[in-house]
């Protein structure tokens, strides 16, 4: 996505003292402001006396926009799947890649121009949060938000934080920002609960929304440790983190009570009393906050390869089709909304919906078919998932990749990056040098990102330099 920043400028010291000096200068103002928006700029002399008129600089003339980003266009030439494969050829044989699978495909035409055994489960790394994103966008409106509300408990002085899924609380101070941008916080809920006239000595934190076990099959404590991860629960500071600047800070390993005892210490309850507990059914509501929308958490899931963002909108999938919210829940809802648009999921195999379980498997073939369908338009609910990528050498995890090797791909390549230790994975599209938009789907196994990911990129890059004719 392009975004723009509007520039306010003021004229400042200028003192009009007739209605038609001010005449004038509402004149010269329409005069100039379609030069200002193009780029030329306008001067005004300085008003003397009573009588004296603003005089103008003549206006340059219209300056043509040269964009830089276009779309590809509807005519490029078509490459030859012969022709495409003799070009990749060199760099998937790189040993650096160790076991690869992928897939390539035609998005203009869904022909899938080159693959290797793309059928065969691989450990998929993060590229699994293409399945969860694709899922999201079929199941749930852009906008649905989490609800985190607080009610009163059983007797006075009792309240009982409600959690409805939403990971991103935080707790930082007015004016700064926590992890996530446009994140509720702790201040407001507490700003609603000191305006009810409610006093507060205990907070208790109800978790129900959730079920299961809070850590899937084939996740360690070392993830926690190591900021990869928090137990999954409905309610966190920051995701979690202990830090909440820090994208890998080390995670809490009771991230709800945390969120507990933050807000008891900002009513001035004694944190240590902190507990779970149930809210009674029609208690009393005191506050409540939302989540920022499900397309900008989509974004900061994609971008930044959020695993506990990843997890919970499982669960909002889950709860959206009547299913648990848990780990199966979450991955028997992503896989069922996926084949109802018409996905195969055959043998896929999914503990979370992450991407960090080292027990996953998914095949290149399903990652490449529902990229290929949200850029070749065959599902438009998908079509968002494309703006949610990281660009090559630019943003989220392929900022610092392609700044000096494979550099041809900077700018040009979108993907969902994957790294585990021995797995690694790049899921996306790029456009080749005919102006043909290609996806594909790179799976490597059985050697260390420091050896494949490079490899990978190499690979992409070679496919943005193709023609292939």
């Amino acid at each position: 996505m392009l975004a723009g920043q509007e520039k306010n400028k003021k004229l400042g010291g200028l003192e009009v003292r007739r209605r038609r000096s001010l005449r004038i200068l509402i004149g010269i103002w329409c005069a100039g402001f379609l030069a200002l928006v193009v780029g030329g700029t306008f001067a005004l002399t300085e008003i003397t006396g009573s009588d004296a008129e603003a005089a103008i600089t003549p206006a340059p003339g219209p300056v043509t926009a040269t964009p830089q980003v276009a779309p590809a266009p509807a005519d490029a030439p078509a490459p030859a799947a012969a022709a495409l494969g003799a070009i990749l050829a060199p760099a998937v044989a790189n040993p650096a890649l160790g076991t690869l699978t992928g897939s390539v495909t035609d998005t203009a035409t869904g022909t899938v121009l080159w693959s290797q055994d793309p059928d065969r489960p691989m450990i998929p790394a993060s590229t699994t949060k293409v399945l969860t994103a694709a899922a999201a966008l079929l199941s749930l409106p852009p906008d649905h938000r989490i609800t985190t509300r607080v009610v009163e408990g059983s007797r006075p002085g009792e309240i009982v934080l409600v959690a409805g899924g939403d990971p991103t609380l935080t707790a930082v101070p007015v004016g700064a920002d926590g992890f996530y941008p446009g994140a509720p916080r702790i201040a407001d809920l507490v700003q609603q609960i000191e305006r009810s006239g409610a006093l507060v000595d205990t907070v208790l934190v109800d978790t129900g929304s959730y079920m299961g076990d809070p850590m899937a099959a084939g996740w360690t404590p070392s993830d926690v440790e190591g900021g990869y991860i928090a137990p999954i629960e409905p309610v966190m500071l920051d995701g979690g983190r202990l830090n909440p600047r820090e994208d890998e800070s080390p995670r809490s390993a009771t991230p709800a009570l945390d969120a507990g005892r933050a807000l008891a210490a900002a009513l001035g309850a004694d944190p240590a009393t902190v507990a779970f507990g149930t809210a009674s059914p029609g208690a009393a509501p005191l506050a409540s906050v939302q989540s920022a929308l499900l397309r900008d958490r989509l974004r900061q899931m994609m971008d930044h390869s959020d695993n506990v963002l990843a997890e919970t909108i499982g669960r909002e999938i889950a709860v959206a089709s009547g299913s648990p919210a848990s780990f199966t829940g979450a991955v028997d809802s992503v896989l069922r909304a996926l084949a109802t648009a018409g996905f195969d999921v055959g043998d896929v195999t999914m503990h979370d919906v992450s991407g960090l379980s080292v027990d996953n498997r998914i095949p290149a073939r399903l990652l490449d078919a529902v990229m290929a369908s949200a850029a070749g338009g065959e599902q438009d609910g998908l079509r968002p998932m494309l703006d949610y990528l990281p660009v090559a050498g630019a943003t989220g995890t392929l900022s610092d990749r392609y700044a000096s090797a494979n550099r041809d791909g900077a700018g040009w390549v979108r993907a969902k990056t994957g790294t585990l230790s021995e797995a690694s994975g790049l899921v996306g599209t790029v456009v080749d040098v005919d102006g043909r938009v290609l996806s594909f789907a790179l799976m490597s196994n059985d050697r260390l990102p420091g050896e494949s990911r490079p490899a990978l990129d190499a690979v992409a890059a070679t496919l943005r330099g193709c023609g292939c004719r």
